[in-house]
C-alpha cells in the first residue's frame, strides 16, 4: 500500500466471556476505520487477521489463548469434491445479485429466521431492525449485500433465500456475515453454497482469496471452513496452506509491525 495515512491507534477491549470455548475469557485489540483511507487501512489489517465490523477492524487478542486462526481459501485452485458439486447443481438455479450496502425488511426477517434456528442465545439474538441497519450500512470500505433469490416469476423478484454482507477487498473478497433459510427441505446446505459461490467469483474475478474469518480446531461450529481447500492459515510467520486433519493450530497470531500497513 502506497497511500500515506496517520498510523492507526490500537485499544484493547475488556475480557468477556468466550463464545466459543466454554470456561475462557475473550479479548479483543481494535482501531477505528475512518478517513479516505479506510479502506487501504481495511486491506492491510485484513492480511494480518483483523475482521470487519461496522467501522471497525478488529482481531482476537485473549490472554493465553491462540485458538482462534484466520484462515482464506485459494480461489483459483478451489475444485469442488463430489458432494460439494452436488450443493452447486442444486441451486444453480437461484438468481445472485450484488447490491450497495442497504438494508431491506426482507433481508432482516430472514436474518430473524436464521437467527432463531441456528444461534437463539447467540449475541446477535436480541438484534433489532436498527442494528440490523447498522450493520449493514454502517461501513467504510467497498461492501455489498450479496442476496440470493429463487427464480423470478412474471418479472418479480423471486423469494430472497439467502443473504452475506461481503467486502471487497485488494486481494479478495472478506465474507462479513451470511444467512439464509435453514428449514426449506428444497434449499438444503445454502450456506455452503453461499461459501462457494464466493469462491468461484472471486476467481473469476482474479481476486485470490476468499477471507472466512477465524476458525478454532477441534470446534464444530468452525468445522465447515475447513471444507473448502486448498485451505491457508495465518501463523506466526504468515499464510501457509494446512490439512485441518494433520495440524496443529499455530501458536500464535503475529505481532502488528508498522512495515505490514506501510
Amino acid at each position: 500500500m502506497t497511500a500515506q495515512f496517520r498510523f492507526p491507534r490500537f485499544f484493547v477491549t475488556s475480557p468477556s466471556p468466550c463464545p466459543y470455548l466454554p470456561g475462557r475469557m475473550e479479548r479483543k485489540v481494535f482501531t477505528e476505520l475512518t478517513g479516505t483511507h479506510a479502506s487501504e487501512l481495511n486491506d492491510a489489517l485484513g492480511k494480518i487477521g483483523f475482521r470487519r465490523s461496522q467501522g471497525v477492524a478488529y482481531r482476537p487478542s485473549c490472554v493465553d489463548c491462540s485458538a482462534c486462526i484466520s484462515v482464506r481459501v485459494v480461489t483459483r485452485e478451489f475444485a469442488p469434491n463430489a458432494s460439494q458439486r452436488k450443493v452447486l447443481k442444486r441451486h444453480a438455479d437461484l438468481e445472485v445479485t450484488a447490491a450497495r450496502p442497504w438494508s431491506t425488511d426482507e433481508q432482516f426477517q430472514l436474518l430473524r429466521r436464521y437467527l432463531e434456528r441456528r444461534h437463539p442465545t447467540g449475541g446477535m439474538a436480541g438484534m433489532d431492525e436498527i442494528d440490523f441497519a447498522d450493520m449493514v450500512e454502517q461501513t467504510p470500505v467497498n461492501t455489498y449485500v450479496i442476496e440470493y433469490r429463487e427464480p423470478s416469476v412474471d418479472g418479480h423478484p423471486g423469494r430472497l433465500v439467502g443473504a452475506c454482507l461481503t467486502d471487497r477487498q485488494g486481494d479478495g473478497l472478506s465474507m462479513i456475515y451470511s444467512f439464509f433459510e435453514v428449514d426449506d427441505p428444497a434449499r438444503p446446505g445454502l450456506g455452503n453454497f453461499i461459501i462457494m459461490d464466493h469462491i468461484l467469483r472471486a476467481a473469476a474475478a482474479g481476486l485470490p482469496y476468499v477471507y472466512l474469518g477465524y476458525w478454532i480446531q477441534g470446534s464444530s461450529r468452525m468445522e465447515y471452513k475447513t471444507k473448502y481447500r486448498p485451505i491457508e492459515r495465518l501463523g506466526p510467520d504468515g499464510w501457509h496452506r494446512f490439512d485441518p486433519e494433520r495440524s496443529a493450530s499455530p501458536t500464535a497470531p503475529p505481532a502488528i509491525r508498522i512495515s505490514e500497513l506501510a
